[in-house]
């Protein structure tokens, strides 16, 4: 039996600033992120299955991770293979979100490991807005690309 790759859908969220455009990106929660910044930082995207458009899911994880929901044109950015293996696919629109105000669903997960307790984590811990040369340093390596596809459409 083959084994199905993962795939998740993403939204990149963006706005004019002074200094150019700026990105929001999500800090995943949880106890194995707590105390990584740099190369940590997502567009906020979730796995879907192939009975769903992978654009609405995009728009259902955003909300799921940040309380937000998206309306208006989406533009494709293509997709990226991750490290692991996952597949992200990832649209832009512009608009703003006050990233004070976001609210993450919850995941749960044993911890600590082996002690048969398990604890709820925000799946998401923290979100900010930052300069596309910031964004480079924080955002997953992997998804960098959707950076330079932003830059390309806009």
């Amino acid at each position: 039996m083959a084994k199905i790759k993962k795939q998740s859908a993403g939204i990149l969220l963006y706005r004019p600033g002074v200094f150019g455009p700026e990105v929001f990106l999500v800090h995943p929660g949880g106890p194995f992120w707590k105390n990584k910044d740099e190369g940590a930082w997502t567009i906020p995207k979730g796995e879907y299955d192939d009975s769903e458009d992978p654009l609405a899911a995009a728009i259902r994880e955003f909300k799921e991770e940040t309380g937000y929901n998206l309306k208006g044109e989406f533009k494709s950015l293509g997709h990226i293979q991750q490290k692991a293996g996952k597949v992200v696919s990832a649209w832009a629109i512009q608009g703003d979100v006050n990233e004070v105000n976001v609210k993450s669903n919850l995941f749960e997960m044993e911890w600590p490991p082996k002690s048969g307790k398990k604890q709820s984590f925000p799946e998401i811990d923290r979100a900010s807005w930052f300069s596309l040369s910031q964004a480079r340093e924080k955002i997953n390596s992997s998804q960098a690309q959707f950076l330079d596809q932003l830059i390309t459409i806009i």
